[in-house]
């Protein structure tokens, strides 16, 4: 393994105890949510046709989702190449999906430096994107409000709230906005002509805003 794929695996706790790497797996992991978002945006347009921007982005968000990335990565054996300060470890760091899909990330962004583009492609036919028939199958790809209740619980250990922003139209045409807030912060907003559809929209806005950050 280069020093590159290894640094895939480095937390930034390791660093305030070795000198070994100078930075964390964080920017590794920038690169390879770019790689990942190109790579399963490609496979899902390529391989169903008959989908519209609205279904794909859903099964996409679906499929690239914390707990989706972090089944691979544990069955890759990724929590045994972690490196991590021993009181993040004490914690249950090795476990913690979020800190396992940033991993699998990170690894993306390495592998593309090393071996390129067709390499990461290759690396998510094998271990990734055979799940999105199961995804499509079981209609997992539906509910991005529990998508995000996930999400939420993994990265911020939080609840989504959603809060009313405004209402307008006529009774029989109402138009709702709700905005999603996360252990404090505001994320993004839906609208739709029922207060659950604004939730909902609002839960599908927010994924792709976490995914890209």
């Amino acid at each position: 393994m280069t020093n590159l794929l290894k640094n895939a695996f480095v937390h930034r706790s390791y660093l305030n105890e070795s000198t070994e790497f100078e930075e964390s797996n964080e920017r590794l992991e920038y690169l390879g949510d770019a790689v990942l978002e190109l790579a399963t945006s490609d496979f899902l347009f390529r391989k169903y046709p008959e989908y519209q921007e609205g279904m794909l982005t859903n099964i996409r968000a679906a499929l690239v989702r914390t707990e989706s990335l972090a089944d691979v990565a544990l069955s890759l054996d990724f929590p045994k190449k972690l490196l991590m300060s021993k009181g993040e470890e004490a914690t249950g760091g090795r476990s913690n999906r979020s800190i396992l899909a940033d991993a699998l990330e990170a690894y993306l962004g390495a592998l593309y430096l090393t071996d390129g583009y067709p390499a990461c492609v290759q690396f998510l036919e094998t271990n990734l994107f055979p799940r999105a028939d199961s995804v499509i199958s079981a209609g997992s790809y539906k509910d991005n409000k529990s998508f995000l209740q996930e999400v939420a619980q993994a990265r911020f250990k939080a609840t989504p709230l959603y809060t009313l922003v405004s209402e307008s139209g006529p009774d029989h045409d109402k138009q709702f906005t709700m905005q999603v807030e996360i252990a404090g912060t505001s994320y993004a907003t839906g609208q739709g002509k029922s207060k659950q559809t604004a939730q909902e929209e609002a839960a599908k806005n927010t994924l792709e805003l976490l995914h890209k950050n």
